[in-house]
């Protein structure tokens, strides 16, 4: 261990934040080097420079806003992504970008044509394609040291425990009320947070439920008192800008979350609505 500290301290070279403060910095290319060379993955090597003051470039502009040390959590931290529609695929390459070091990955579905409007891994080349593999290879593209898993199924009460073991937390992207019911019910015997986000037209919703809270019913009621199983997008459809922006929000509190921040949101439930520019957070009670 010492050995590669040493080393990484000896590639590392000083450069200046915009606002002209000076830090060590490490490449993108001597990080993957290290990590080739010492057969470890990429993200410990990030880590290992973190605690020693040594940043990673990929994320000095994350800097000042975001510490060293928050940095290395957020590294260590572990999320899954249930949903990779228009809000899971934009959730995962923000959190890929900042740095979340392990990404799980979880939908059945392929890319169609009616994804295109909002759906930011799909395209033109790759519709019919397994949505989890594209996210997870977009993953890949964009940091190479985030660990992603993928996989190729929709969540049910059979699978879920499995899944979402040894996640730090739940990111409900879901299009189905009744799966929604569902990944809090097992969030909640596991013991982690889940983040719930929804969209519809101008119009998305976000809230934080930890497991102690009674969540989702508060919001819907019970579920056996459900009559429908999708949300308001069945008549409103989903505008791309309202998706990037709940995304964008949902991605924020996740990491506030890893961080171990107060959560504004956790018996809350902030409503957005982009025709008025409005944005409303209610007290759940």
């Amino acid at each position: 261990m010492e050995d590669i500290i040493e080393i990484i301290t000896g590639l590392s070279f000083s450069k200046q934040h915009p606002d002209g403060t000076t830090y060590n910095s490490i490449s993108l290319q001597d990080t993957a080097k290290l990590a080739d060379r010492f057969q470890v993955p990429q993200k410990d090597i990030e880590i290992l420079a973190l605690k020693n003051n040594v940043l990673p470039e990929r994320y000095t502009r994350n800097m000042n806003s975001l510490s060293a040390s928050d940095q290395a959590k957020l590294l260590q931290s572990r999320v899954a992504i249930v949903g990779l529609g228009g809000l899971g695929g934009t959730v995962a390459e923000t959190l890929a970008r900042i740095g979340v070091g392990t990404i799980t990955l979880i939908d059945g579905d392929v890319f169609e044509e009616s994804n295109l409007n909002r759906q930011l891994v799909s395209s033109e080349k790759n519709l019919s394609h397994i949505k989890v593999e594209a996210a997870a290879q977009r993953i890949r593209d964009i940091n190479s040291s985030i660990m992603v898993y993928s996989h190729h199924q929709k969540l049910d009460p059979e699978n879920a425990v499995e899944l979402l073991t040894n996640v730090d937390v739940a990111v409900d992207c879901l299009d189905s009320i009744t799966t929604r019911f569902e990944l809090e019910t097992v969030s909640k015997a596991l013991g982690i947070p889940m983040v719930s986000a929804a969209v519809g037209g101008y119009a998305g919703q976000l809230t934080t439920i930890f497991p102690e809270d009674r969540g989702l019913e508060l919001i819907y009621g019970p579920l056996e008192s459900i009559s429908v199983t999708r949300g308001a997008e069945v008549k409103l459809g989903n505008l791309s800008f309202t998706v990037s922006t709940i995304a964008s929000l949902e991605s924020a509190e996740v990491v506030n979350i890893l961080l171990n921040k107060t959560s504004n949101l956790r018996n809350r439930l902030l409503i957005m609505d982009l025709q008025d520019y409005s944005f409303e957070r209610i007290r759940l009670i």
